[in-house]
């Protein structure tokens, strides 16, 4: 059973996900993924600690494995499946980001065909709106790459230790 504290953290994570457009249940179901003692968990064990129906638990890990934030695992010998968090979630979250930053960038520029003959300032909201999508565009990738080797490098030195 969760602490006070531990239901209070998984609250927040809900809460922050809820801000960023995920059903809240999705952000409780990450937040309790991250500070369970096991990192998976099965359906029972998500709708016992986070009191929550088996249709709500069901539809939100469904949205999370779509996107790429939890897998489904199986155990041998056991009949039910287990979800937990997927080794590359954050690479993945982020990489969401250059996709929706490809799509605002060509947004912004077929905004500016459209008013390709209207003045500079009636052009300004796209032209910022381009700018800062063109630099996404460009800087993600190499994010994403300088992630990847830290996170192999921070695990290359823990095991040598």
């Amino acid at each position: 059973m969760a602490t006070d504290a531990e239901r209070q953290f998984v609250e927040k994570v809900g809460l922050t996900f809820e801000q960023l457009g995920f059903p809240r249940m999705g952000g409780r179901i990450m937040g309790w993924l991250l500070i369970a003692e096991s990192p998976q968990a099965t359906m029972a064990e998500l709708m016992e600690a986070l009191q929550a129906s088996k249709s709500s638990i069901s539809s939100v890990t469904r949205l999370l494995i779509q996107v790429n934030l939890i897998e489904v695992v199986s155990v041998p010998g056991v009949r039910r499946d287990y979800f937990r968090i997927r080794d590359d979630a954050w690479t993945n979250a982020l990489k969401d980001r250059f996709a929706q930053a490809i799509t605002f960038r060509q947004l912004a520029d077929e905004g500016l065909f459209l008013l390709k003959d209207a003045l500079p300032e009636r052009m300004r909201r796209l032209t910022d709106m381009r700018l800062m999508y063109a630099f996404l565009e460009r800087e993600i990738p190499a994010m994403v790459e300088r992630w990847e080797k830290e996170r192999q490098a921070f695990y290359e030195t823990l095991e040598s230790t």
